[in-house]
């Protein structure tokens, strides 16, 4: 039982640093000043967490890496019926680093970061409805 209470709960911290993500990206987003580069960055930390979430609840070990299609295709061997999601969800991964630092690449568009938030938002919940409510603050 205690080795359950210790799953929940870091299966609750992965939830709250995904829903963190979540909720800065709102505030970024809003009006007068869009971060867009900055807000596609917490939705693609949004997704990752949820996943990693999923995967600490089933007790199924990840390593330390950004790539949505690897921690996703972990999250699908479990449970098949997110496959959709997480393939939708690959080129999430890219924002992981693509904005954040100087060079030649474009800024995310406004658009392009509203998207990349209902995305997340969509990961969040569709894992929050898989995992039992103790799993969940």
């Amino acid at each position: 039982m205690a080795n359950d209470r210790a799953r929940a709960e870091d299966t609750r911290e992965w939830l709250g640093k995904a829903r963190e993500d979540l909720q800065a990206a709102r505030r970024l987003l809003k009006p007068p000043r869009r971060l867009s580069n900055s807000a596609v960055f917490h939705c693609q930390q949004a997704a990752e967490k949820a996943l990693k979430g999923f995967l600490a609840w089933h007790d199924i070990p990840f390593r330390k890496t950004h790539n949505l299609l690897e921690i996703g295709g972990a999250c699908v061997d479990f449970d098949p019926t997110l496959k959709e999601l997480v393939d939708r969800a690959a080129p999430l991964t890219e924002y992981a680093w693509k904005f954040r630092y100087p060079g030649e690449v474009t800024a995310a568009s406004a658009s392009e970061a509203e998207q990349a938030l209902a995305l997340a938002d969509e990961i969040y919940k569709a894992i929050g409805t898989r995992l039992p409510s103790r799993a969940k603050r």
